[in-house]
């Protein structure tokens, strides 16, 4: 069998990419469901195994650090039995902010993958860029984008929704993510 060419990794790994944003954004349509901002996030293992899943909980736990990231975190480490997720890729709809990139980096993880730019809060990007800061003493690869048009959109439809008149009118195209199975 003959070695895949960089280019032929590269397309394989884009298409790991969206499926699992794909599961990111079923994730914040829940969020979304449950009257949270829409912010859905998973860690996925070295061997394409999900570890993780969470989605934004601030008011559910009323708890100002249960972001979709932290929540996703817990439980892969939970799952892996030690707060080091080495290895692991973070699939998250929205920019990780400032906590959410300490706790990737106190996590070690391989990289995230991220749809939609935070340009108020951002901290990969946007705003801050923790993942190659000089002085700290993990680095990991961003990927930014993937399926950002949908996560964006995601949002922008639920912060309309929440600032029109009718509070109670249904997301536009939102079903819950049983609804698929």
């Amino acid at each position: 069998m003959k070695k895949p060419t960089p280019e032929e990794l590269a397309a394989l790994q884009a298409q790991d990419d969206l499926a699992h944003m794909q599961a990111a954004i079923e994730l914040a349509r829940g969020a979304a469901l449950a009257g949270e901002v829409p912010v859905g996030a998973l860690v996925v293992g070295p061997q394409g195994d999900v570890l993780g899943r969470g989605y934004n909980r601030t008011r559910l736990d009323v708890d100002p650090s249960a972001h979709a990231e932290i929540v996703a975190l817990r439980e892969a480490a939970w799952r892996v039995g030690n707060h080091r997720l080495g290895g692991c890729v973070l699939y998250v709809t929205l920019e990780p902010c400032a906590m959410c990139a300490g706790a990737i980096i106190q996590a070690r993880l391989a990289a995230v993958v991220y749809g939609a730019d935070d340009p108020k809060a951002g901290a990969l990007r946007s705003v801050l860029q923790l993942a190659a800061h000089p002085q700290l003493n993990h680095r990991f690869a961003v990927r930014a984008g993937v399926a950002g048009a949908a996560c964006a959109t995601l949002l922008r439809e639920f912060f309309q929704q929440r600032r029109s008149p009718d509070r109670a009118a249904p997301l536009a195209d939102l079903e819950s993510p049983e609804a698929g199975e």
